[in-house]
């Protein structure tokens, strides 16, 4: 590139080779124009956001510092990734719709993404396993995890720092320090001293100063007795934090805007003998106002939104989330019940909890990502007269099944559990889908599992966990929206009695779950089709009561737009089986796939499990 001022147009590229060629003028106003095209994609079609205005030039350095045709970058969680994406030739036009670019790293869609996840902290673990499959090989690349401060306190992140710091497949880290404060090393000795030791030269001498003693024993008692002297002295001069102590070669913190600098202490990072993390600082959501000055995380991850105000595009006026009137119900039932304790794994402001975390203070945590550790806490709540109230997403929970069953369901903890994001959850895709949670936990015993489908029921079961002897009680949430003129009636819910909204012929009873099942009851009403529907409510367990009045019907529809067949429809149609019904069962349930992102509605039509989707299944089987 001659012209020195010459913008690329972000537009046009088609993988990172061009990157080498610019100069760092060019290089800081591709950044800005990379900011400028991540506020176009994501205000218009929705996805995350702080995150990736923050990495920008990190990125952009790792991909001059890198051949990732052949060396591995492996994002932690992999929504941090959309300035990767561009460089290496992906359009963010209709970012999240299917045959488009996705918003997590996703294996069949690049070769520049070698991993893919939607949950945090497995990239150091993932890393792992490429550079031991590297070392046995034969073969020579690097391999790079890009971990976020946020996701290294997570227990499997410590974990595949552990096992890292044991063997010698040599990865690099970088840790992307947005938010915490991470110990660093002081003054001028302890800069010295990590300059040093991730030297090239150094890292050559070190080499072949072990190669030469440790050919005999005298030599290794030598080279043995250096190195206890060499790591004395520095331990003396040079404040050591956990990274140290595990053995890594710590570097940093790092300006994580300056594109010169982070080039030279990446270069110093490939040349190091042994494993590195490096510790650089950024600004999450840079180049943004609202998403600088955000303390609440609101714009971590966005629906569309108007660049000039920052309000959604999509205003709900007349409604209210299921998650945001839970939250409102939260903060009620803290005040009248002065035991009750919340507990969030860093999904608080995503279920619209301010109000009680404002309100209550000391009753209210929240841990981080760390689903595991909150599980436990919960059940340790418990067991000091607490009434734990954990808030946590469906896609979530399942990586605290061992917590939930060994550390509270097992100790008969009386808790409440608001399984948010429960069902299809549309462009977040396969990662997050809140499908699988009814099938797991059934497993489990003293656990009962529910699903909200009004404010009425909603508030009902949220009085009902706090009973005496219910247990680990769940209370399934969808994402989708109620009226906010909706009054909470007065209504009697009998523990695992299923609620029959219409009683009618004994040629069909269908069972609808959840906030799409009451409109499809509202579509059965306005044809006036007779047959009977019921709300199941209560999804596991189920009591022989409830199903013995099913017993009579010619056919059962169970309509469950939130759950695979392994969920509440397997439950209720082996509990039919076993008491002896011989009549027909009809099952319409979420398919046992991983979905991709889409619309909701879209994603539904799979499986044809939109409420009016439903109605020529009902009718044919009237016989209409």
């Amino acid at each position: 590139m001659s012209d020195k001022h010459e913008r690329i147009d972000v537009s046009t590229i088609k993988d990172p080779s061009f990157l080498k060629g610019l100069s760092y003028k060019q290089l800081d106003m591709l950044s800005e124009d990379i900011r400028k095209e991540l506020l176009r994609a994501v205000s218009t079609y929705g996805g995350h956001l702080s995150s990736n205005l923050g990495d920008v030039e990190i990125t952009i350095a790792l991909h001059r510092s890198f051949d990732f045709s052949k060396d591995k970058l492996i994002f932690d969680v992999g929504h941090q990734s959309y300035a990767h994406k561009i460089l290496t030739g992906r359009s963010l036009e209709h970012l999240n719709e299917p045959g488009h670019t996705q918003g997590f790293q996703k294996i069949a869609e690049s070769p520049y993404d070698p991993y893919e996840a939607g949950h945090s902290s497995n990239s150091i673990s993932a890393a792992e396993g490429f550079a031991i499959a590297r070392d046995l090989k034969g073969e020579k690349f690097d391999v790079v995890a890009f971990i976020g401060d946020s996701s290294i306190v997570n227990g499997l992140a410590f974990e595949g720092l552990n096992d890292v710091s044991a063997r010698g497949h040599k990865i690099i880290i970088i840790l992307n320090d947005n938010e915490m404060s991470i110990s660093k090393s002081v003054g001028g000795m302890g800069k010295f001293f990590r300059r040093i030791s991730s030297a090239k030269g150094y890292n050559r001498l070190k080499r072949g100063y072990q190669n030469v003693l440790e050919r005999n024993a005298l030599g290794r008692k030598i080279y043995n007795l250096s190195y206890k002297i060499k790591s004395a002295v520095k331990r003396r001069l040079v404040p050591l934090n956990l990274f140290d102590n595990l053995g890594f070669t710590y570097m940093g913190p790092y300006d994580g805007h300056d594109i010169k600098k982070l080039e030279k202490a990446l270069k110093r990072a490939k040349s190091a003998s042994k494993s590195v993390v490096l510790h650089v600082k950024t600004i999450k959501g840079k180049g943004y106002p609202f998403a600088e000055k955000d303390t609440t995380g609101y714009w971590h991850g966005v629906t569309p939104f108007d660049l000039e105000t920052g309000k959604p595009k999509k205003m709900y006026p007349d409604s209210i989330s299921y998650s945001h009137f839970f939250a409102d119900y939260t903060a009620e039932m803290m005040e009248k019940h002065q035991n009750a304790f919340l507990l969030v794994p860093a999904t608080g402001r995503g279920s619209g909890l301010e109000k009680p975390f404002s309100m209550f203070k000391d009753r209210c945590i929240d841990v981080g990502i760390a689903e595991e550790h909150c599980l436990t806490l919960a059940g340790s709540l418990y067991l000091n007269g607490y009434h734990p109230i954990v808030s946590i997403y469906s896609t979530f929970l399942q990586r605290a099944y061992d917590e939930l069953s060994h550390d509270c369901a097992r100790l008969n903890a009386n808790m409440t559990l608001l399984i948010d994001r429960a069902g299809l959850v549309g462009k977040n895709g396969d990662t997050h889908q809140g499908i699988y949670d009814v099938a797991y936990l059934k497993s489990i015993p003293h656990v009962t599992v529910t699903m909200a489908s009004s404010k009425t029921v909603a508030a009902k079961l949220y009085e009902q966990s706090f009973e005496e002897n219910k247990g680990v009680f769940c209370i399934r949430l969808s994402r989708e929206h109620v009226g906010k003129d909706e009054e909470i009636e007065d209504l009697k819910l009998d523990y695992l009695s299923f609620l029959t909204l219409q009683e009618g012929s004994k040629e069909l009873a269908v069972m609808g779950i959840g906030p799409a099942g009451r409109e499809l009851y509202k579509l059965v009403a306005n044809e006036k089709l007779d047959l009977t529907y019921i709300d199941p409510i209560y999804l596991y367990p189920i009591a022989d009561e409830a199903v013995k009045g099913l017993l009579g019907y010619k056919n059962i529809l169970i309509y469950d737009a939130y759950s695979t067949k392994e969920g509440f429809a397997d439950s209720l149609s082996a509990k039919l089986m076993e008491l002896g019904y011989k009549g027909n069962i009809i099952v319409k349930a979420v398919p046992s796939e991983f979905i991709a992102s889409d619309s909701l509605v879209n994603q539904r039509s799979l499986g044809k499990l939109n409420p009016e989707e439903m109605l020529p299944l009902i009718k044919e089987t009237l016989g209409k």
